[in-house]
C-alpha cells in the first residue's frame, strides 16, 4: 500500500515537471520536447486548439495501442501522467505570463524539467505517453537505451514542424532532445535504495 501511494505521488510530479517545462519554457517559443508535443503544436498553430486539449489529442491514440501491448495498470497510470502534465500546461498557459529571458536558457530549463519529469515517470511503470509508447516497445525488444530510442522516432515530427513553423526550430528541439534524454537514461539507472523504487519491465501484465 504504501508502495503505491508513492509511485502515484512520483506520477503526478513527474507528470508536473514535464507540464511545467512545456509551458514555461518550451512551447512559447514552439519547441517541442517530443513527437507528442509536437503533434500538439500543430494542432495549436493550425486550429488554435489549446495546448493542453492538444496534447490529450496527441496521446490519444497512442494510449488505445498502449493497452493492449503494455496492459492496464501501465495504460491507466500513463493516463494519470498524461492527464497531469495537460492540466499543468492548460493551467500555465491560461493564468501565468511568460517571462522570456533567453530562448537557450528557456530551452536548457525546459529540458531539465522534462528530462527530470519523464525520467521519474519511466522508473514508477508509466510513461510521458505520445512516443515514449513506440520508444518503449523497440526499447524492450531490443535491450536499447529508452532515451535514445525516443530521440530517433521524434526528429520525423521535429522536421515536419520547422518546416510548418521555423526552421531553426529542428535544431532547437534536437539540442532540446538530447539533454532531455541524458537525464531520462540517467533518471532510469540510477539507484534510489532508501526508496525502493522498482525499475519496471514494460511488458504487459
Amino acid at each position: 500500500m504504501r508502495k503505491s501511494i508513492l509511485i502515484y505521488i512520483c506520477l503526478i510530479f513527474g507528470g508536473t515537471m514535464q507540464g511545467l517545462g512545456m509551458a514555461l519554457f518550451l512551447f512559447p517559443h514552439s519547441i517541442p520536447s517530443g513527437g507528442a508535443a509536437g503533434i500538439a503544436i500543430l494542432l495549436n498553430f493550425f486550429f488554435a486548439l489549446p495546448l493542453g486539449l492538444s496534447l490529450w489529442l496527441a496521446n490519444i491514440i497512442f494510449l488505445l495501442f498502449a493497452i493492449n501491448y503494455f496492459g492496464y495498470t501501465w495504460t491507466f497510470r500513463t493516463i494519470i501522467s498524461v492527464a497531469t502534465t495537460a492540466a499543468t500546461v492548460s493551467i500555465i498557459t491560461a493564468h501565468v505570463p511568460h517571462i522570456h529571458v533567453h530562448i537557450l536558457i528557456d530551452m536548457a530549463a525546459g529540458s531539465f524539467f522534462f528530462g527530470i519529469g519523464v525520467g521519474i515517470l519511466i522508473r514508477v511503470g508509466a510513461s510521458s505517453g505520445g512516443m515514449v509508447i513506440p520508444a518503449l516497445i523497440i526499447a524492450s525488444y531490443k535491450n536499447w537505451s529508452p532515451g535514445k530510442v525516443m530521440m530517433g522516432i521524434n526528429l520525423f515530427i521535429f522536421l515536419l514542424t520547422s518546416l510548418v513553423i521555423n526552421y531553426k526550430i529542428v535544431v532547437f528541439a534536437i539540442i532540446c532532445q538530447y539533454i532531455s534524454t541524458n537525464i531520462i537514461d540517467y533518471i532510469y539507472q540510477i539507484k534510489f535504495q532508501s526508496l525502493q523504487i522498482p525499475i519496471y519491465n514494460w511488458r504487459k501484465r
